[in-house]
């Protein structure tokens, strides 16, 4: 993952146009399309699979007339006088017939009507007009909720009062305001103070912002087709500036920091994303899982804004390392701080003085257990409200006083009671009543549900025209927030089961507080598969980026300190009161799904804490360092960036308190002093002093699970190792086409090495081993299988981490098999097949010039069957000119490097002079700049024969794959007599004697033979079991 993002960064930089055009054109396109579908958010409090949900769908279907929103006009009468006095009378009839006169409704019931149930108070001081309109509370128009309030205004002109409730009046539309402004400017100023610039600390905000702007767009674009909360888009809006600037600070810190000690403004940017950015990546994840993890929860609205979020924070993460680099490129040196300056002496080190993170984490080792008390100590004791935590819906009740929705609920309140706000409706299903009976029936399931403790008043059971459905409305004694309303319901529904037996008609309970209580029922029921599946996945995250388990879980629990002092806060002054009026706040009940919509957001970002500064202690403990070391290092190395991030998220949630709307109030208050306790107490001192108590345990992990888990290299590791590879690889490609420095092939398993040698440009490597020793060695030199250790590179590009492009320059075969495919194809298709597929002209000319060359070489080579037409199958060909078509057939992909495994050809009573003679072909066919690879069951006689049989000038080295074995090469500046021509006779000539012996390949022009080391593990290797490649084959067969 470094390397990729390392090569992310490093593209991004040299071409940041490319990239910030593409993320305008993202942006634009997400924008445009929401416009232009015409997305709107809409409230959508649906919960299938719960017995209120069900029962209001049957109720859309068997009362239609009552299943769009409806509205509640309380209307009170002149001190001194009745509702029912003629006055008031005569105003409210007008009333109803103005209010039935409006576009939309369908219904309007005076309170003085049959239908109605309980609408004049005991007082008769007000009364109530119910109005029912043809469309649901997303469809009313503000023009129909004015028509409405001006109609009854001039219809009680005369003394009498009138207020209006119910759901069309709620402000459930939420919107940003100027104070969340606020909060940004903020974030700016503590970038301008953490990197002394301002250029610097523009191009966070400027990565945050337009990933935030691509998911507004895009949740615009998702509720043109589903309904979408409109909370959804402020809580993906605050999320995705916190985490966007928090991860592009992170970034923009490590390559100023690199940039200060000297490094090149391209190689610090490709670094930092590859380093830092990996850290992202990793935290963003982990983010994302608990955001997607509310879909468990089951509830359709809370998984939108989870999946909304998580987009949100999706794109911060992929700007953070796309986006933010080419801002990079395009400020080239200006971020580079200035000699001298307070920023370049901090990030330089060459300030003497320890940083303010240095002295505290100094202060925190001498007394951990000290600070370990007094942080679960403070954060306990602000946990303690959390105890008395109340949860609801959204309502009238939690708006401001003055509203009309507010109004109009204190009215109901105050003259019907409180249960009045939220009446219970009972849902009858009388298909399977006895007909001759059932008005008697219907009455005493009526009667039954007014007898039920908490019920104020049960209307009569009204059946649909159909005859098959009955409604009844109840109201009860407290209010929709009041636990007692929890006892009414459940006692309703426990009447479900006799009234079944009894009169044969099925109850449910439905209503607004009864979709409450059944949210709340599946939030309990699904918060811990929750917290099993989102923590499990973190827990199990953590361990492969820190490879330990005792860390990992001192993260996750360590976290419900956080989570718990927070929901202790939003209780105490959400539901409390304190600072209610400071922060604009109506005390009462904390929205439903507050507490776990929490849980996902604060889990996620504090996991980003833990991984930022712990990723930091780790680094220096895989160096070497002591535990105490250790962690006052990668304490003090990222102390200051996890600081500025947690100052900023705080300002960011908080800018939301103060004038947000009711629903983000408590969830952003909740955030913004959970990432507040969560970075400063428990990250920045708990932490610490568990892992100062821990010491060395801390980085403990089991042998089999450090096996079975995958190697995640959040410290950057593999891409120093890769950088200071290219490096060396870079120094070596001059002369050497490979190169290898005590690189083992293989696994832990199956140790091939070590070895180390250099291959000249456009020679002849003849490797010889066993079958599966030489396929190991080839698979690796082709990149398909990554060295076990050691450096090994091919043509400049090391492996593994060059490994793609390597595959590319390499082609193999094994020159003895005839592919199963290819058994009955002709020489001439197969060719022509190649051509097409490395996108070659497969002309006539083309073909027969590939087939010209084989033929050629056969002749050079003293082949016995020189002749060979383009329509000879394969599988008829001689050996050795299979063999050469074979190769023809890989060098038509046009490699640099061709890796070519003889076989069974090495075996026989003339395998010596037919392996000589077939090296010799693909010297003649292989182009002069491809450096060719021969593998040989054969010794050192090979080269001999090949010394002898060749003609070429092509450098020729060996290697053998054997515990104490060989390697060198001679290179030849004038060809060897062929067989037959007569023999130099010079002392000097090392070439002259046809007698070969390890001494005659010595170097003529570099003072080191190719192998410097050559040796296979002290352990045999395991060649029984698979060795699979990056093809998914199994190299050892």
């Amino acid at each position: 993952m470094a390397l990729f993002l390392y090569r992310i960064g490093r593209f991004s930089f040299h071409h940041p146009w490319r990239v910030i055009v593409t993320w305008l054109v993202l942006l634009g396109a997400a924008l445009g399309a929401g416009i232009v579908l015409g997305g709107e958010m809409r409230e959508s409090f649906d919960i299938p699979g719960t017995e209120s949900q069900e029962a209001l769908d049957r109720l859309n279907n068997v009362f239609p007339e009552v299943a769009g929103a409806s509205a509640s006009v309380v209307i009170a009468a002149p001190a001194g006088e009745s509702v029912e006095g003629p006055v008031t009378t005569e105003a409210i009839a007008a009333a109803v017939v103005a209010i039935g006169d409006i576009d939309g409704v369908a219904q309007v019931v005076s309170p003085f009507s049959e239908f109605a149930t309980d609408a004049v108070s005991p007082d008769a001081q007000a009364a109530i007009i119910t109005v029912q309109f043809e469309g649901q509370v997303s469809e009313i128009t503000e023009d129909q909720k004015d028509a409405l309030i001006a109609a009854t205004e001039q219809s009680v002109a005369g003394g009498a009062s009138a207020a209006y409730s119910g759901s069309i009046f709620e402000d459930l539309e939420y919107g940003l305001t100027v104070t969340e402004a606020i909060g940004v400017l903020f974030a700016a100023f503590v970038l301008v103070v953490a990197f002394g610039s301002v250029l610097a600390a523009g191009l966070p905000l400027a990565s945050a912002l337009v990933a935030v702007g691509t998911t507004i767009g895009g949740i615009l674009v998702v509720a043109a087709m589903t309904s979408v909360s409109s909370a959804t888009p402020l809580l993906a809006v605050m999320i995705g500036i916190a985490v966007g600037i928090d991860y592009a600070l992170f970034v923009l810190s490590r390559h100023r920091h690199q940039l200060a000690n000297g490094l090149d403004p391209d190689e610090s940017a490709a670094t930092a994303v590859g380093t830092a950015g990996n850290a992202v990546i990793f935290a963003g994840v982990t983010v994302m899982i608990a955001l997607v993890g509310l879909l468990i929860v089951g509830i359709p609205f809370l998984g939108v804004m989870g999946v909304a979020a998580a987009i949100a924070v999706f794109l911060a993460m992929t700007a953070a390392v796309t986006l933010l680099p080419s801002l990079f490129g395009l400020a080239g040196e200006r971020l580079r701080p200035k000699a001298g300056s307070r920023a370049h002496r901090r990030e330089s080190g060459a300030d003497a003085k320890p940083t303010m993170g240095r002295r505290w984490v100094r202060i925190v080792l001498r007394a951990p257990w000290v600070f370990v008390v007094l942080v679960v100590g403070v954060l306990g004791a602000v946990a303690l409200p959390a105890l008395d935590l109340r949860l609801a819906l959204p309502s009238a009740a939690g708006e401001q006083q003055g509203s009309v929705a507010r109004d109009g609920y204190d009215a109901v309140a105050e003259h019907f009671g409180e249960g009045a706000n939220g009446p219970l409706l009972v849902m009858l299903d009388i298909t399977r009543a006895d007909n001759d009976t059932l008005m008697d029936d219907l009455a005493a399931v009526s009667s039954e549900v007014a007898a039920v403790s908490g019920v104020k008043t049960a209307g009569d059971a009204l059946p649909n025209p159909t005859v098959d459905s009955a409604i009844i409305q109840v109201i009860p004694t407290s209010g929709p927030a009041d636990p007692a309303t929890l006892d009414v319901v459940n006692a309703l529904r426990e009447l479900a089961p006799q009234v079944e037996d009894e009169y044969g008609i099925g109850l449910s309970v439905t209503g607004y507080t009864a979709v409450a209580i059944d949210i709340s029922d599946r939030l309990d029921q699904a918060l811990v598969p929750f917290a099993l599946v989102v923590v499990g996945l973190a827990f199990l995250l953590l361990m492969m980026v820190f490879r330990s388990v005792l860390v990992p879980l001192k993260a996750a629990l360590s976290f419900l300190l956080s989570i718990f002092a927070a929901f202790g806060v939003v209780v105490a002054i959400f539901q409390w009161g304190w600072f209610a009026d400071a922060m604009h706040v109506v005390p009462g009940p904390i929205i439903s799904f507050m507490p776990v919509l929490l849980m996902a957001i604060i889990f996620g970002l504090a996991m980003d804490y833990e991984v930022f500064l712990v990723s930091g202690m780790r680094e220096a403990h895989v160096r070497g360092e002591k535990p105490r070391a250790a962690i006052e290092h990668g304490f003090a190395q990222g102390a200051r960036v996890v600081t500025a991030a947690a100052l900023i998220m705080f300002f960011v949630f908080a800018a939301f308190v103060p004038e947000g709307a009711g629903v983000i109030k408590a969830i952003a208050l909740g955030l913004a002093v959970g990432i507040a306790f969560d970075a400063f107490l428990v990250r920045m001192t708990l932490v610490p002093a568990l892992m100062a108590i821990m010491g060395k345990w801390a980085w403990w992990l089991p042998r089999w699970l450090d096996r079975l888990l995958p190697e995640l290299d959040i410290e950057g590791e593999h891409l120093r190792h890769h950088r200071d590879d290219a490096g060396w690889a870079l120094s070596s490609v001059e002369y050497a086409a490979i190169g290898a420095e005590k690189v083992v092939c293989g696994d832990a398993r199956f140790a091939l090495g070590p070895v180390s040698f250099e291959v000249p440009h456009s020679s002849v490597l003849i490797v010889q081993g066993i079958d599966e020793d030489r396929r190991v060695f080839a698979a690796t030199l082709a990149g398909r299988l990554s060295p076990a250790r050691g450096r090994l590179h091919v043509l400049g590009r090391p492996l593994p981490g060059d490994a793609v492009q390597v595959r590319g320059l390499v082609a193999t075969a094994t020159l003895d098999a005839v592919p199963e495919r290819a058994e009955g194809a002709s020489v001439a298709e197969l060719l022509r097949e190649r051509l097409v597929r490395v996108g070659e002209p497969a002309t006539p000319d083309a073909v027969r010039a590939l087939v010209d060359d084989v033929t050629a070489a056969m002749h050079v080579i003293g082949a016995s069957d020189p002749t060979m037409s383009l329509d000879s199958r394969l599988a008829d060909l001689d050996p050795l000119a299979r063999s050469l078509v074979i190769a023809q057939l890989a060098l038509a992909e046009y490699p640099s490097v061709f890796v070519a495994d003889l076989g069974t050809l090495s075996t026989g009573t003339d395998a010596t002079e037919t392996v000589g003679r077939l090296i010799d072909g693909l010297t003649r066919i292989a182009p002069g700049d491809v450096t060719i690879v021969a593998g040989t069951s054969l010794g050192l006689d090979v080269v001999a024969a090949t010394h002898r049989i060749s003609n070429t000038a092509r450098p020729v080295a060996w290697l053998e794959l054997e515990p104490g074995a060989t390697a060198g090469f001679i290179r030849r500046a004038d060809p060897l007599p062929r067989p037959g021509d007569a023999e130099p006779a010079t002392d000097t000539d090392a070439n002259a004697d046809s007698a070969w012996t390890p001494d005659d390949f010595a170097l003529t022009d570099r003072s080191v033979p190719i192998g410097t080391e050559v040796a296979t593990a002290s352990a045999e290797p395991d060649r029984t079991a698979p060795l699979t490649d990056s093809h998914g084959k199994d190299v050892l067969r």
